[in-house]
């Protein structure tokens, strides 16, 4: 209720917000330029919802800012960053309130240029309806299509195709006609059955709130007659009961409640519930909210669930009813990547999904979607913007849902580790069968056991730089004094890997985060087995390396910079790839061009240009004996 008071367009709209009238939360969206702030002003404007002071502001800003001439530029009312001013275009996403006597609205009002998708996708993201404008001049193109796929992922299922600036083609009948249909094919294979499809003007309101008396051929329903009698429920109130818990609500040691939003069904005290994923069970003793106990409650209210019994369950943990959600570490998914850094299979990101936040790594990308033609092509990386189905194991199991199923629990968002920036949108498709198929065998030997026969502390040394700054060589130096020492180790050489495990590896991106994913899989399985693993890799991104560090306990990972300058490195060139590489004849060489990320903080630095390979191994096995790992 907070966004509707944030975003009303005048005082008595405020004493609308607390009617009974229904509440349909809608998105707008289509290319560039094909009028969707024009249409969503028009609306405000045929609603009744602007007071005498916007309206004059609206006057003086169309004479300044606006594009219409002598008329009033309505998408001036949205338009409200400077910059989308000053282009004529929307840049983010903006959400406007309106009331009508049978319905409440919520627009969000999504830029159309391709450079902002991710505002597109998440303006639609909670969307029950979507209204598509095409100009009738360009008809269906690839970021109608784009927009189109995208709404089909996130679930939206009822759509109005507004074609609009039907006057640039004179009103056109056949025009028209041929845009819904070649509009209705795209939607019918991408799952959306329910498309409305009205000619426009909405710069002159055509067809907006009145029917057109300049196209008398069409005989439908307007864009608010379809707004006010649309039916978006979708029986998700008869769908099992789900609250994800946001807040575990302890006032007094008297009262323990679960605070959250209820995802979909409905619940009444005595009913038996499960907390997942433990799959402990109760029974609600209470539902309380600010005006009181309920007696039920449904899909969309915010309460707090008093249960018979002491359950443990925290932030991220799901209530549940009837029909079990999925409970799982791996899953399928679609995902529509936002970031400018592209996608690589096998990269960490933390994946936020309604309350929870888990580590998961892309293990394969299955293809990518061809905007154009809906193929499925093969790819190995999804640049921004791009559309594609991939397989997700996740550091812990997640209770989620199929997006068909539950849009709440079946969405989520992809975070960098690092910048903590949003790279992507996904949408869960099911749970991977080798994830109910494979479990976890306890043994009874574990890490610290065979720590404990060794006398050692197992962990990594990571020795990571450019080629040729002496990894190798400390690495072997090191190793060599630790037997001497009586200590358990094991020696993985970047160079040595690449003749076996990771023969099929080359030196793209991709491939040299692969190369790290395995790596980092048998430098975990030697530290359980208590040894003391030595690891010399390039490894020149730093997230691959943090990666590595969180596949570890706390302590077990200890990063090495060999800090050698390019020009020393590139000096000694023992094998003669510097040369190589400067000539061309080494594609993706790091240092050359492909970027080296220096670590942050590394545990140790060296510069072999300034120390010794002796010294330095010194260097690190005193830093073992004082950490106590010796």
């Amino acid at each position: 209720m907070a966004l509707l008071e944030a975003t009303l367009n005048g005082g008595h709209a405020t004493a609308s917000v607390h009617d009974d009238k229904p509440t349909l939360r809608f998105v707008t969206c289509g290319s560039v330029d094909d009028g969707k702030s024009t249409l969503v002003g028009r609306l405000l404007y045929d609603s009744k919802m602007l007071l005498d002071d916007q309206l004059d502001t609206l006057t003086s800003d169309s004479k300044v800012s606006g594009t219409a001439g002598a008329q009033l530029d309505f998408a001036l009312l949205v338009d409200g960053l400077q910059a989308e001013r000053e282009q004529g275009i929307t840049i983010d996403v903006a959400y406007r309130f309106f009331a009508t006597q049978r319905r409440r609205f919520v627009v969000a009002d999504t830029p159309g240029h391709v450079q902002y998708t991710r505002n597109m996708a998440t303006g639609a993201s909670n969307a029950d309806l979507a209204v598509v404008l095409v100009d009738a001049r360009k008809g269906v193109i690839t970021q109608t299509r784009r927009h189109a796929h995208i709404l089909g992922l996130l679930g939206v299922r009822h759509v109005v195709l507004a074609v609009n600036k039907m006057d640039l083609v004179a009103f056109d009948a056949d025009r028209f006609t041929a845009i819904a249909v070649a509009f209705r094919m795209l939607a019918e294979r991408l799952g959306i059955h329910d498309v409305q499809c009205i000619p426009v003007v909405a710069c002159d309101g055509d067809n907006i709130f009145i029917a057109s008396t300049r196209m008398p051929w069409y005989s439908g329903q307007t864009v608010m007659d379809y707004l006010e009698s649309i039916d978006v429920s979708g029986g998700i109130q008869e769908r099992p009961f789900r609250l994800a818990v946001q807040w575990v609500n302890r006032p007094n040691a008297n009262f323990r409640g679960f605070c959250g939003r209820i995802a979909s069904g409905t619940i009444r005290p005595g009913d038996p519930v499960s907390v997942q994923p433990s799959g402990r069970s109760s029974h609600v003793a209470a539902i309380v909210t600010a005006d009181g106990e309920l007696d039920h409650t449904t899909a969309g209210q915010s309460v707090t669930i008093v249960l018979t019994d002491e359950v443990d369950a925290s932030r991220g943990d799901v209530l549940t009813s009837r029909q079990l959600p999925i409970v799982s570490d791996q899953l399928g998914a679609h995902l529509v990547w936002f970031d400018d850094e592209a996608m690589l299979p096998g990269r960490s990101y933390v994946l936020k999904s309604g309350t929870s936040s888990v580590g998961t790594v892309i293990s394969t990308l299955k293809h990518r979607v061809a905007i154009d033609t809906m193929a499925q092509q093969a790819a190995t990386t999804l640049e921004a913007n791009e559309i594609g189905c991939v397989n997700l194991s996740l550091d812990r199991p997640l209770v989620c849902e199929a997006y068909r199923d539950d849009r709440e629990l079946g969405s989520f968002i992809l975070l960098d580790p690092i910048t903590r920036r949003t790279v992507a949108a996904g949408l869960i498709d099911f749970s991977l069968r080798r994830a109910d198929n494979i479990r976890w065998q306890t043994l009874d030997i574990d890490k610290s056991v065979r720590a404990r026969l060794k006398q050692q502390r197992p962990c990594v040394l990571w020795f990571t730089g450019l080629s040729g700054a002496g990894k190798s060589t400390i690495a072997n130096l090191v190793e060599r004094r630790l037997c001497e020492l009586g200590r358990h180790t094991a020696l993985l050489d970047g160079d040595n890997l690449r003749h076996g495990i990771n023969r099929d590896l080359g030196f793209t991106t991709e491939a040299r985060v692969e190369n790290m994913r395995r790596v980092t899989e048998i430098a975990s399985l030697f530290v359980d087995a208590g040894l003391i693993t030595l690891v010399s890799l390039i490894s020149p991104f730093r997230s691959d390396r943090d990666m590595a560090r969180a596949r570890l306990d706390g302590g077990e990972f200890i990063e090495i910079h060999v800090a050698t300058p390019l020009q020393a490195c590139e000096s000694r060139d023992p094998k003669g790839l510097y040369r190589r590489a400067r000539a061309g004849e080494l594609p993706n060489f790091t240092g050359i061009d492909q970027p080296y990320e220096q670590p942050a903080a590394a545990e140790i630095t060296i510069d072999t240009a300034t120390m010794s390979a002796d010294a330095a191994c010194e260097l690190i096995v005193a830093y073992l004996r004082q950490h106590h790992y010796l």
